[in-house]
């Protein structure tokens, strides 16, 4: 099968399906194009979602990404950042194994298209100029044939005619000659024409044409050829990254099945434990037995009237802690104190193991800076045209001076984790001194005081009491110089409903069922001031205790 021999007639219709398919070609092209833009975008919006949901440095959000559903999470959204890379993967190789190729080969088909059909137009016109030459020959032809029997017509007729002069018909015979002479010519310059007209032809139409059909043959096949190879680089292209992705979608998996519930809710257990054991039973409490009251000189008309729940304190209050909010006394002293006295043991333990190590990060960075500079300054002692070690010494100072600070301020607070962790004392006043030395803050004493007071039994550790005990010390500091001298009268007694171990200054220890004396009532920080003896006296949460106010005192 040969387009040659088959459609030797169809040049015009051939040049149109070349056309058609050069335009095919570039449809093709255009395709692609779109597509590899398509997979760029959906790689651009993968990655923005990917980095969405990504949790933000310093922020809270980075801190809940310790959970393992969490970290599947992220590893989800990483895992989808790859994904993504790998479609752009895909359009590179698209534009680079397609695209571009088929751009290159389409102005070479054209220009080889062009080649062909213009040989073929060159040889249309040149049989059309034989043609024409055959054409002109034959009529020339025609015509001395006509112009020769006319002259030989015209002899005769003078040859016959008895009144012509002799020299008359000769001239008549001569120009009959002529015209057969040239009547002969044109017949051999027309045979010959025709036959080199027809030794043309038949080379056109089986020489020239079949070759110039047979090279736009070829043409063609390789154009559908080359596309059918592109189709097949376009499915290697998506099959080449099938195996990555699939890891991507894999990794996915594994994330996924890493998920640990228990874990969680280990990790929500050390998130949140506040260190303090359950409250203990309540006692039963017999009204047929009447109980002795008393009012002190302070006077609880008042507080009769808005805390009724005195008497039943330990019961209210040992039943409902859990539910009681928290006010908002914190958010008018101001920010968190610096030894965080206002979370529960087991939280502010978390924190200032965090707070020690992050000190000891940064004396890390400071010493190595430390050890730069000396280097530095012994290379500037060496070689002097180097620097000026002199212009080292005060940087040097400054370096040595933040290790120092920083020195002090990592044992204020592993002093404050002991004191946490049990393994040393509650703090004494010569260390509160220190801290206070090093801040320059008078207000630091006051929080330390503060901080040292222990959280109510039933885990109801709340801002209040903290917040609120530092109001009162900054009153009862100055009422303790006077107590050696005169000691508060006692306006009620209390019996223990719990233990109480007072290892802070300030507070007392009880057991439970102990029978002790009032001598302060409590103010509304949940705190009550007992004493067991002249020399013996403290707080103790008002909680622990069942207060039985002396009505005497009442009355005056």
């Amino acid at each position: 099968m040969s387009w040659g021999t088959e459609l030797w007639d169809q040049f015009d219709n051939l040049e149109k399906h070349t056309q058609w398919g050069i335009d095919i070609l570039e449809k093709y092209i255009k395709f692609v194009k779109e597509r590899t833009e398509i997979e760029l975008n959906y790689a651009k919006q993968l990655r923005n979602l990917s980095k969405k949901y990504q949790p933000k440095k310093n922020s809270k959000e980075e801190e809940e990404y310790k959970y393992t559903a969490c970290k599947a999470f992220l590893s989800t959204l990483n895992e989808m950042n790859d994904y993504a890379g790998q479609h752009e993967v895909i359009s590179e190789n698209m534009t680079s194994q397609i695209t571009v190729d088929l751009m290159r080969y389409v102005q070479e088909l054209k220009q080889e298209r062009k080649s062909n059909f213009h040989d073929g137009r060159k040889a249309q016109q040149h049989i059309e100029t034989c043609w024409k030459q055959l054409e002109s020959s034959k009529r020339r032809f025609e015509r001395d044939c006509k112009e020769a029997d006319r002259a030989q017509q015209y002899f005769e007729k003078m040859d016959a005619d008895i009144n012509v002069t002799k020299a008359d018909v000769e001239k008549a015979r001569q120009q009959a000659q002529i015209r057969h002479q040239m009547a002969e010519d044109s017949k051999a310059d027309y045979s010959s024409t025709l036959q080199r007209f027809n030794q043309e032809q038949w080379e056109y139409y089986h020489t020239h044409i079949p070759n110039i059909f047979q090279k736009i043959q070829e043409m063609e096949e390789r154009r559908i050829v080359r596309i059918g190879e592109s189709m097949k680089t376009y499915a290697e292209v998506d099959r080449q990254v099938i195996p990555i992705i699939g890891k991507c979608l894999d990794g996915i998996v594994k994330a996924a099945e890493s998920i640990n519930q228990k874990n969680d809710s280990q990790l929500v257990v050390e998130a949140y434990k506040s260190g303090f054991e359950p409250p203990g039973d309540i006692e039963f409490e017999d009204y047929t037995q009447p109980m002795k009251r008393t009012v002190s000189d302070n006077s609880l008309s008042s507080a009769k009237e808005g805390k009724p729940e005195l008497k039943f304190g330990g019961k209210s209050r040992g039943k409902l802690w859990p539910f009681i909010k928290k006010n908002k006394l914190s958010l008018k002293l101001g920010a968190t104190p610096e030894d965080f006295s206002n979370l529960p043991p087991e939280q502010r333990r978390k924190k200032l193991q965090q707070k020690v190590d992050d000190l000891n990060k940064e004396i890390q960075k400071e010493t190595d800076q430390r050890d730069a500079i000396t280097k530095m300054k012994d290379v500037y002692l060496k070689n002097p045209q180097m620097g000026d070690p002199a212009s080292l010494d005060h940087k040097l100072t400054e370096v040595t001076q933040n290790i120092e600070k920083l020195r002090l301020e990592t044992q204020k607070f592993e002093a404050w984790l002991a004191e946490v962790e049990g393994r040393l004392p509650a703090r004494s006043e010569q260390a509160r001194r220190q801290s206070g030395m090093y801040d320059g803050q008078t207000h630091q004493a006051v929080t330390n005081c503060a901080q040292d007071r222990e959280s109510s039994p039933d885990g109801s550790y709340t801002e209040e009491q903290s917040q609120e005990r530092e109001l009162k010390v900054l009153a009862t500091d100055f009422d303790d110089e006077f107590d050696d001298e005169e000691p508060l009268p006692a306006i009620g007694t209390c019996k223990a409903l719990y233990t109480f171990e007072g290892q802070n200054e300030g507070t007392i220890s009880v057991t439970e069922g102990e029978m002790l004396s009032v001598i302060e009532e409590d103010k509304g920080d949940g705190w009550t001031r007992i004493r067991r003896s002249e020399d013996e006296e403290g707080y103790v949460p008002t909680s622990y205790v069942e207060v039985y106010l002396d009505k005497n005192a009442k009355g005056s």
